[in-house]
């Protein structure tokens, strides 16, 4: 049985207390917010070199991708987004279908001069990074998805049905009440439940992600992240009638999606290598940052991911 997770602010980070306590990226990373379609997309861009997007999920925001960044920025360009309606990034009422949210990286992208791509994605990120290469396949030099389903992709019928994911339909005016003042309540759930090691996921980190997900409007949005996943699915069916021809390595934790991630992707795409992380959950930042760190950096370059 499949163990599964899923899982207009435009503030300075002062204005986040807790962000202290989360790594930040480096010095040479400047910050900048770029309009796309109906939002405003917060980005974070350094380095020199071939370009490597980054992709968030729920739970957290494009701050996730720190110590990747670092790494990654030595000979590369890297762009970390805040999806919209999530971290500091715009919250329109719509666009949260992962189609419109390609159009969102690939604004962002046109705008920084840049063509083509590594897109890296994780939890609905990894969601976007299909969409995203679905819809820009010649802009996309590799794929990278990490540790969660594509909904639409097989064995999608059987994915959606688990109990886990009872928060794909969670949402409107009365779920958002329930919540209000409550964030870090339903943020833990998703942190402990999807972890293999929930220790993992620290404090800091979470009073970091739980405050920015108390702020206006920004619960109302992941809740629509979610909502949106049934248009998703219909879009991603009509997608995967032509299958993805660009390298795509899929990663899963072994105590969450494990080599599901790559069942998933061979539906989808021609060329898919597996990879399993041992002994960790969904939150593959937190739980592996080594392991994840060297497998996303060597597939980047084209080298063999161990």
């Amino acid at each position: 049985m499949f163990r599964i997770l899923y899982g207009t602010i435009l503030l300075m980070a002062l204005s986040f207390p807790a962000m202290a306590d989360v790594q930040p990226f480096p010095a040479l990373f400047r910050t900048q917010d770029i309009q796309a379609e109906g939002a405003t997309i917060h980005v974070r861009v350094g380095g020199h070199g071939p370009a490597v997007v980054l992709l968030h999920g729920f739970g957290d925001t494009g701050d996730m991708w720190a110590p990747l960044a670092a790494n990654l920025a030595r000979d590369h360009t890297v762009i970390v987004p805040d999806l919209r309606g999530m971290g500091l990034s715009s919250h329109p009422e719509g666009g949260y279908d992962k189609k419109t949210q390609a159009g969102d990286v690939r604004a962002v992208l046109t705008k920084l001069g840049i063509d083509r791509a590594v897109v890296v994605g994780h939890d609905i990120g990894t969601m976007v990074a299909y969409a995203y290469a679905a819809r820009y396949p010649d802009m996309t030099d590799r794929l990278i998805v990490m540790d969660a389903p594509v909904p639409g992709i097989p064995p999608w019928d059987q994915i959606v049905r688990l109990p886990a994911l009872w928060h794909f339909d969670f949402g409107g005016p009365d779920m958002e009440r329930l919540v209000a003042g409550r964030e870090r309540i339903y943020l833990d759930r998703f942190w402990n439940e999807f972890a293999g090691d929930h220790t993992k996921f620290d404090e800091a980190s979470r009073r970091h992600y739980a405050e920015l997900y108390a702020q206006p409007g920004a619960m109302h949005s992941a809740f629509a992240q979610f909502r949106s996943i049934r248009q998703d699915a219909e879009d991603n069916r009509v997608s995967m009638a032509t299958k993805l021809t660009m390298p795509v390595l899929a990663i899963g934790g072994e105590k969450s999606f494990g080599a599901n991630e790559a069942i998933v992707m061979r539906n989808a795409a021609s060329n898919v290598t597996e990879l399993v992380i041992p002994h960790a959950g969904h939150w593959l930042m937190e739980e592996a940052p080594e392991t994840t760190i060297a497998a996303v950096c060597n597939f980047a370059e084209g080298k063999p991911v161990k």
